[in-house]
């Protein structure tokens, strides 16, 4: 059992990095980030705050989103045992909620590591217009981009320990409204687009932090983490016995 709960943290926090690279990546390529991060990324790009600051504010706003959310349904259906919260099983209200806070200092070590390696990857962007062989650079590290952040974020859910807050709102919403998640992700990043796309422009007079690389992000990460999970799931739950 300890070696099974060394692996599974072991996974857990190398997919935490791995996401932050990721994250990282698809802010410096200068192309547009992933929906979910797209609101920190433009008040980062507009107003010159790092980028692992803004984004540490944005989780602190869905972690009370997501500790209100789960304390109206507990109480909506505290008659009734049946009905829990998809996202907590068999949890009761305090537990939930204690997963949900315990996000907090997950968002504070996850950003510091946002802030580290942004300080040592260059902004692609940051020259004005790309030549044809710049562009062609700024593309690739999209694509290595939404590659760590498919991998990353797989790793780091499937050990099922405390979820990203990018995540853990999603499923919070998704459980209140009784809708499916994938149509609540599609429907949260596009009001994160759309807040993004307004701060952009009523404060920059241009788009911020959205872009092309938005599109490819919110198409691809999805595919990553569906492929690495065709060939990598399996093993790294029998490793981990999370399942168990």
């Amino acid at each position: 059992m300890k070696q099974a709960a060394l692996y599974r943290w072991g996974f857990y926090l190398l997919g935490l990095l791995i996401l932050a690279m990721g994250l990282t990546l698809n802010t410096r390529a200068g192309l547009g980030v992933s929906a979910i991060i797209s609101v920190s990324s433009s008040i980062s790009e507009v107003f010159g705050y790092s980028f692992g600051n803004t984004t540490l504010g944005l989780y602190a706003v869905f972690i009370v989103i997501e500790m209100i959310l789960h304390t109206i349904r507990y109480k909506r259906y505290e008659k009734n045992t049946v009905e829990v919260l998809k996202n907590a099983g068999h949890r009761n209200r305090k537990l939930a909620l204690l997963m949900d806070f315990l996000q907090f200092p997950l968002s504070i070590i996850f950003t510091r590591f946002l802030n580290i390696f942004s300080a040592g990857i260059p902004d692609l962007s940051s020259g004005g217009r790309s030549t044809p062989g710049q562009m062609t650079v700024r593309v690739i590290v999209l694509l290595m981009a939404i590659v760590f952040t498919g991998i990353g974020a797989a790793m780091s859910l499937n050990m099922r320990i405390i979820p990203n807050p990018g995540d853990g709102i999603v499923q919070a919403i998704a459980d209140f409204v009784h809708k499916d998640v994938g149509f609540t992700k599609n429907c949260v990043d596009v009001v994160n687009i759309l807040i993004s796309t307004s701060i952009g422009l009523i404060f920059a007079g241009h788009l911020a932090g959205v872009g092309i690389g938005t599109v490819f992000a919110v198409v691809g990460v999805g595919r990553v983490m569906s492929l690495f999970n065709r060939f990598f799931y399996d093993r790294m739950n029998r490793l981990s016995c999370v399942e168990q």
